[in-house]
């Protein structure tokens, strides 16, 4: 799947890897996956896309953007909203995909090889221009929760397909018991039937 010659860039739709290794059991090891795939080529770059409530004091995800800053990825927020749905559970509003579609085409013509780790069926047709650009694309998400985190027909347009599960054992750590964590909430509802 990978050639050790390829440049290699990583675009993180962090709310969507957030919610598919919630779903899996397990949290991510920001540290371990560069590292996994550092080992595979050359990594031109690894971004993390999220959206942040500015008014906020404090951002239980500020510590992780500080840290993943800090630490070799390329971190690109936006402000999002804040609301309460019906049923009384807090969500958060922002949509990262136009950012994280841009970045990708500009970055094309300097990279091999794309991994986007997002089961979101809105970047089908990003990654087609990618391919069409002779660029491979891997993408990263799950089919082993219930329902699948990915839309089948992104999965049916990437070159590759890489179950999150699979990845576990390299780049995951077990998830510590804590508060409950703000639900993500896209634009539109998610299509991943």
């Amino acid at each position: 799947m990978f050639d050790e010659r390829e440049r290699i860039v990583l675009l993180i739709d962090g709310a969507n890897l957030y919610a598919t290794s919630k779903a899996l059991g397990f949290d991510i090891d920001y540290k371990a996956l560069l590292r996994h795939f550092q080992k595979h080529g050359y990594l031109l770059r690894a971004y993390y896309y999220t959206a942040l409530i500015e008014d906020q004091e404090y951002s239980s995800i500020r510590p992780l953007i500080d840290w993943l800053d800090y630490n070799g990825y390329s971190v690109v927020t936006k402000a999002a909203k804040e609301f309460t749905d019906a049923s009384g559970r807090r969500k958060v509003k922002g949509n990262m995909d136009i950012e994280l579609t841009v970045d990708a085409l500009e970055l094309a013509p300097n990279a091999d090889h794309f991994v986007l780790f997002s089961g979101d069926g809105d970047f089908r047709r990003l990654v087609e221009a990618l391919q069409l650009r002779g660029k491979k694309v891997s993408v990263v998400s799950t089919t082993s929760s219930q329902p699948p985190m990915i839309a089948d027909d992104l999965r049916r347009q990437a070159d590759y397909f890489v179950d999150l599960n699979s990845l576990k054992s390299k780049i995951g750590r077990e998830t510590p018991a804590r508060e409950s964590a703000p639900v993500y909430d896209d634009d539109e509802e998610e299509d991943y039937a």
